[in-house]
């Protein structure tokens, strides 16, 4: 590592507008902060994107930016040259008529998807999602792949084949799964009644299958009783299970810390605090400024190196291309033409 590049902290926030402002700033430059995450109201296009990436770095040199950028619904940026990603859901009917096409068009996916991000100075998409589409949740639906496990499981590998391609990590969520409740996290508390055996069996096993594979996963903020009463990305038992049954050796993301469904755990900071201490690497907390700033005043720990280490693997690898000269590269044409077909 860089000497001149702090470590990155365990506290991943976002930052208000299109443009740093001074509160901005001094966020990314707290000692506990390691990570930015983008949203829409981030982008107006992509010189802007690019001038405010840069303008991050510049803040905070070796910090990590993030993005939810998933393709259907769930994709940040989409205008100004931005490919249109398809819904998971989409890939997954796909297989149903064609394995091998659907697994090449996957790979196509996640490359562009991670070539054009890299290009305006993203570094990760969090991205795959694991869950199962039961036909249930409204907040997953086509975000998934597919209902069989085994179909999640390959789909996500040729997807994070194709982001590896262009040097980018991945993240797996929903651990240990998402897709059987039918409340959203975002605006409520879900409760997943069934049993321990159940859930590893089923929603749990990609997780499992993927293996070394897997760079980072984020737990559901989703409380499944039978096994533990606290949501999994709050809980010991469910984050020791991943590290220790499912080997898991990456990041481990908190979801957003000012869901509903993170209320259980108290106030912000408290939240915070309960994710660290059960597990997790990283606390993300995204829309909330004041909730960001009482965590980075109050939050104890974060200095544990290994935990340090496994956040810095997420960095890209290699140099990425710029756009202009992205829109030349032949590897690239042609996984574009391949999602466009879709």
């Amino acid at each position: 590592m860089n000497q001149a590049v702090k470590p990155l902290g365990p506290v991943m926030l976002d930052v208000v507008g299109t443009r740093l402002d001074a509160a901005d700033i001094a966020r990314l430059q707290h000692p506990l902060t390691g990570g930015v995450i983008l949203f829409a109201r981030n982008y107006e296009s992509r010189a802007q994107l690019v001038a405010l990436t840069s303008a991050i770095r510049q803040a905070r040199p070796g910090i990590l930016i993030a993005v939810d950028h998933e393709g259907g619904r769930v994709q940040r940026f989409r205008t100004d040259g931005f490919t249109r990603l398809p819904a998971m859901g989409q890939l997954g009917q796909l297989w149903d008529r064609d394995v091998l096409q659907a697994t090449k068009v996957a790979t196509a996916t996640g490359f562009v998807l991670a070539a054009e991000l890299r290009a305006c100075g993203i570094d990760l998409s969090f991205t795959p999602v694991l869950d199962l589409d039961y036909g249930a949740s409204t907040v997953i639906g086509d975000r998934s792949f597919h209902r069989d496990p085994r179909v999640v499981t390959l789909m996500a590998k040729s997807l994070n084949h194709g982001l590896a391609l262009a040097g980018m990590a991945n993240c797996g969520k929903h651990f240990p799964g998402h897709g059987f409740v039918t409340a959203d996290s975002h605006v409520a508390i879900p409760v997943d009644e069934r049993e321990l055996d159940e859930i590893l069996g089923d929603d749990a096993t990609p997780y499992d299958w993927l293996g070394m594979s897997l760079a980072a996963v984020m737990p559901a903020h989703v409380i499944y009783p039978k096994v533990d009463a606290q949501p999994a990305g709050f809980s010991k038992v469910w984050l020791t299970m991943l590290r220790e049954r499912f080997g898991f050796q990456g990041v481990i993301f908190s979801d957003d810390l000012s869901m509903h469904g993170a209320s259980v755990a108290g106030g912000p900071l408290e939240a915070a605090q309960a994710a660290l201490d059960a597990g997790c690497d990283v606390a993300l907390i995204c829309n909330s400024p004041d909730k960001a700033d009482a965590i980075l005043a109050g939050l104890q720990g974060g200095a544990d190196a290994a935990s340090a280490a496994r956040r810095a693997t997420l960095l890209p690898c290699g140099e990425a291309l710029e756009w202009d000269a992205l829109q030349a590269d032949p590897r690239y044409l042609a996984a574009r033409a391949l999602v466009q077909s879709l």
